[in-house]
Formats: C-alpha cells, sequence, structure tokens
C-alpha cells in the first residue's frame, strides 16, 4: 500500500544491490539494438525515467532486454524537488522501480513545475533556509514513497543568487545529513557553474564530503559569448569530457582514494556507441591512474 502522508524516514527503505564502481553510459535509443546485439564491455548503463512512463513498447522491450544483462541506474528530471513535487509522478517512478529493479535512483536539486505549470528545463534555486526546508521535505516525502533512498544532483548554474545561507557544497552536505540520501556529484556541472560565477572548483570538491557521494558524472559543455564578451559555459552533454573536467575527477579520486560509479552523460548530437564506450573506459584509466598515485607502496 502506497503511503498517505509523508513523514521523514518513518518508511524505512529495503537494501538493494548497489551500483557497480565502474564507468557507465547513458543509454539512448539509437544504440538499443547494437547493444543487445554486440554486450559491450560497460559497466552499467543509465535512463531517464520519464522516458520510459508508459505501459509498454519498444522502448520496454528493449529495456528489458538489456536490464537482463547490465546493472540500471534511473536518474530522473521531472521531480521539481525545488517546488511542488507531484505525486503522479512519483507513482509513475515507483512503478518503473518495481519492474527494473534498478541499483541506483537519483533527481537534481532544481524545480521544474509551479501551480499546475510545467518547464521544460531545470530551473536554478536559492541556497536560503526556506529552499533548503522546501527540498528536504521533498526528499523525504519521495524516499518514504518510493520505500528507498536517492542521491541528488549538484547543478549547473549561469548566474548566482545574492542573498544565501548556504553555500552549494554546505547545502548539499547538510541535505544528505538531514534526509539520509545520498550525492550525485556532477563534475562538470561543479566546473560548469565554478567558471561562470567565479567560484573555485577545486574548493568546492574539497568542501564536499566523499562519504555522501554515490555516483559521479562527467559530461561534456560548450562555450558562448556573451553580448559584453563574457565566455559563458553551457551545460549541453553534447561533446567529449573537457581536459578541466578530467582534472577534477582525477584530483577528487586521488585526494580520496575512493573508486565511485562514474557516468558519461552525453544527450545531444549523440555520437556511435564506440564513442561513448571509449569515454567511459577513458575515466576508467584516469580513475585507476589516481587510485595508483597516492597508493601505499
Amino acid at each position: 500500500m502506497e503511503p498517505t502522508h509523508w513523514a521523514p524516514h518513518l518508511v524505512m527503505q529495503a537494501k538493494h544491490p548497489a551500483l557497480p564502481s565502474t564507468s557507465g553510459i547513458s543509454l539512448k535509443a539509437q544504440h538499443y539494438q547494437q547493444i543487445i546485439e554486440t554486450l559491450p564491455d560497460i559497466g552499467w548503463f543509465e535512463v531517464h525515467p520519464e522516458n520510459y512512463m508508459c505501459e509498454g513498447g519498444p522502448p520496454h522491450r528493449y529495456l528489458t532486454k538489456i536490464r537482463e544483462n547490465y546493472p540500471l541506474s534511473l536518474h530522473g528530471v521531472g521531480m521539481s524537488l525545488g517546488s511542488d513535487i507531484s505525486e503522479q509522478h512519483l507513482k509513475a517512478l515507483s512503478v518503473l522501480i518495481e519492474r527494473y529493479q534498478p541499483q541506483q535512483v537519483s533527481e537534481h536539486i532544481a524545480w521544474s513545475q509551479h501551480g499546475g505549470a510545467f518547464f521544460n528545463d531545470l530551473l536554478p534555486l536559492p541556497y536560503s533556509k526556506e529552499s533548503f526546508s522546501c527540498v528536504s521535505d521533498n526528499i523525504d516525502k519521495a524516499q518514504n514513497y518510493l520505500k528507498r533512498s536517492i542521491l541528488v544532483e549538484n547543478p549547473s548554474s549561469y548566474v548566482g543568487f545574492s542573498e544565501n545561507d548556504f553555500s552549494e557544497p554546505d547545502f548539499l552536505n547538510t541535505l544528505c545529513k538531514k534526509t539520509s540520501c545520498g550525492l550525485l556529484l556532477d563534475i562538470n556541472n561543479v566546473f560548469v557553474s565554478g567558471s561562470n560565477n567565479g567560484i573555485d572548483p577545486y574548493r568546492y570538491l574539497d568542501e564536499i564530503n566523499p562519504d555522501y557521494v554515490g555516483e559521479i558524472h562527467l559530461a561534456g559543455h560548450s562555450i558562448v559569448t556573451l553580448a559584453n564578451g563574457t565566455p559563458m559555459r553551457i551545460d549541453d552533454h553534447g561533446s567529449a569530457v573537457k581536459k578541466e573536467v578530467w582534472q577534477l575527477l582525477s584530483y577528487f579520486i586521488e585526494k580520496h582514494q575512493q573508486r565511485f560509479p562514474c557516468l558519461i552523460e552525453w544527450d545531444s548530437d549523440i555520437p556511435e556507441l564506440q564513442t561513448l564506450l571509449g569515454e567511459a573506459h577513458k575515466a576508467s584509466k584516469r580513475i585507476k591512474l589516481a587510485l595508483e598515485k597516492n597508493a601505499p607502496r
């Protein structure tokens, strides 16, 4: 029976097999058949659950077949943790979780709906006490409804709010501590937001508690020039991972000497499967080298 009221931590999450601490890629429709036929050497796949919130059809047939051979992560874009969380959305997500038994479920720290209106974007929120209360309550609602913990992802941003009660790392660490959720650390977002808002991405990573990190995302981004000549980095997931982002990954892994599930995101101008696999293997190599650098002799 589904919970009819929200109360933090009253519904404790069942234990689920962990996502392997290897590299994975986003699952794209144009690669379904090739994956089924070749069973590529990749640790796991991640999908946006919103693309599968229907009863049947080819997407489910392909995903069912792929799930037979690979671990799966559901990475949501529609829960809107920063506004009015939708019970209808949670119900559709719970159906997918029951059907596919994913190793991991995650969502963005953002808002995308309000007052019945839906926006086709992940919109930022201030790091205020009011926002913290809203987001933490919604995480509790989601975890109680789904009967499992989730990860929340740090956003990309292009401007900052003038008044905040928390830094972004403090906001995320405190959310994880209060709600028992985990953190999906998007290192591309750390670099994009830092570049756009004058924040040192290395200092940002220093302030993140690695014990909360359950997954890392890597992606490409583009650079546009504003009318005043200022460059702005856009988190468009449409190209290979940039050098600076690889360097941040190496820094974080070397500093903490831990392995994490690591995803290559590529959502626009999607390349051939082999290109995605190559990026994932590059991530695995980077992580291996970072772990070896400070390994005891």
